[in-house]
């Protein structure tokens, strides 16, 4: 390479360097930025996951101290004492009507609350209800607790078959021995009813004189089509 192309070279990179320079201190404040945000974005998620596990485990605690109370009303008073928010909330109400025989309005009441609270998942709602009506018992008419428990007997629901099996044993109450025994019969062959409650359901068909059936099989897989 000849002299002039080296000093043409040298000054062509000079000038890239310059315009390299002056782009940094013109523009380079923009990166600095993008930086910081990414970090303390980071930092950010970060804190708010160990607050979100500090809060569960404050809930958690609070919720075992108070169970583990042997007196009601101990129990009880611990149990309004815990702090909660957000779906919490929710599970602070169920155990607070753990105990109905203590103060059954109390655990009506929480219940209630639970029900009617829109901002918290249905199944925590549909729960509720179902347990409002094993709580309420016969203080409430026969129909409104059928009715309650057809509100949540809906394909789809999760807490389906648990209302099913209440619903069962209003025909019970009824006096309808033989329809309460054919709808727990159907419930014990119904595929999303989970072990527990087949269990149960079990139980509860043998001391009517029933025969318990087995499980239907779970429907076999359809072929994939030929094309």
């Amino acid at each position: 390479m000849s002299t002039p192309d080296s000093f043409v070279d040298e000054v062509t990179d000079a000038v890239r360097s310059d315009r390299l320079y002056a782009a940094f201190r013109k523009y380079g404040w923009i990166g600095i930025v993008v930086v910081l945000l990414v970090v303390g974005g980071a930092g950010y998620s970060e804190w708010q996951k160990a607050q979100t596990s500090a809060r569960a485990e404050r809930f958690g605690d609070a919720l075992m101290a108070a169970v583990e109370q042997t007196d009601p009303s101990a129990r009880a008073a611990a149990l309004a004492a815990v702090p909660a928010d957000g779906d919490q909330t929710a599970l602070l109400a169920l155990l607070k009507a753990a105990n109905p025989a203590h103060d059954k309005a109390a655990a009506l009441a929480a219940l209630d609350a639970l029900v009617a609270d829109t901002t918290r998942p249905q199944i925590y709602r549909d729960l509720a209800l179902i347990k409002r009506v094993a709580v309420a018992g016969k203080d409430q008419p026969l129909a409104d607790r059928r009715a309650d428990l057809a509100a949540v007997d809906v394909a789809g629901r999760p807490m389906r078959v648990l209302a099913e099996e209440q619903l069962a044993y209003l025909l019970l109450e009824e006096g309808k021995k033989d329809d309460a025994l054919a709808a727990l019969i159907a419930l014990v062959q119904d595929q999303e009813a989970p072990a527990g409650l087949r269990q149960r359901l079990g139980m509860a068909i043998t001391a009517l004189g029933g025969t318990v059936p087995e499980a239907k099989p779970a429907a076999p897989a359809a072929a994939p089509s030929e094309g």
